[in-house]
């Protein structure tokens, strides 16, 4: 049915690591009896090693429903991340990175990793030394290559997938100094403009679990760490 609500399970900041084998398999089985869909907001390895992403594939590779992911920040440590795309790959994790996926033909999921800056009035802007205006740069390019990943969804019904936050209501409960560091505003604006039924995100372990975009979008934190304390659980399903 087309327009019956689609079932998305989500969950971030999983942190694979490599001597864990078959951590993940009880959570694999989960999604497939109460969910339609996967998403992944990144750090799904902890130190971005190509032993962690294949001890994480063998568990996902259980997984019976579509799957996307994008990369954080941990994903990055190891300088290995064209290894990890391709490991996910094999075992049918599409990562996203300023593109799109498209699940039973009934959900677009836009993704990106993004990146920090600020939020509101508290924004870092582009002034000043190089080494300042190649940060914001990052953020910015971030949030052009979301426009450009919602541009191309010809679908009505999308989502958004990012690691970085896109508001700083869901990273209150952070340290107040660290929350420039946890995302941006800057990755709000694609998202209102584009018409998004929701966003997910991980990384800010200690946030909150939800909050809205300016105009009203519901935003899910779903790092695991979050949700285990939260909710109770490894992820989250969310009807779109």
């Amino acid at each position: 049915m087309p327009d019956a609500p689609f079932r998305l399970a989500a969950v971030a900041d999983l942190h694979g690591r490599a001597d864990e084998h078959g951590r993940f398999r009880e959570l694999v089985r989960a999604v497939n009896g109460e969910a339609e869909g996967l998403v992944l907001p990144g750090d799904l390895t902890d130190h971005g090693t190509v032993a962690e992403a294949e001890c994480l594939a063998e568990a996902f590779a259980l997984l019976r429903v579509p799957c996307a992911a994008v990369l954080g920040n941990h994903d990055y440590e190891g300088g290995q991340v064209k290894e990890i795309v391709r490991i996910l790959a094999d075992v049918k994790i599409a990562v996203l990175d300023g593109d799109h996926a498209v699940f039973d033909r009934r959900l677009g999921i836009a993704g990106v990793k993004g990146f920090g800056g600020g939020f509101d009035k508290g924004m870092l802007q582009a002034f000043g030394e190089p080494a300042v205006k190649a940060f914001v740069q990052e953020a910015v390019s971030e949030s052009l290559k979301l426009e450009a990943a919602l541009a191309q969804l010809e679908i009505s019904r999308k989502v958004v997938l990012m690691h970085y936050a896109p508001i700083v209501a869901t990273t209150e409960g952070e340290e107040v100094d660290l929350r420039a560091f946890l995302g941006t505003t800057r990755l709000s604006v694609p998202c209102d403009a584009f018409g998004a039924l929701a966003v997910f995100h991980g990384h800010s372990h200690h946030g909150a679990i939800e909050g809205r975009t300016p105009k009203g979008i519901p935003v899910y934190n779903v790092a695991m760490p979050l949700l285990k304390k939260a909710l109770d659980r490894r992820f989250r399903v969310v009807d779109v």
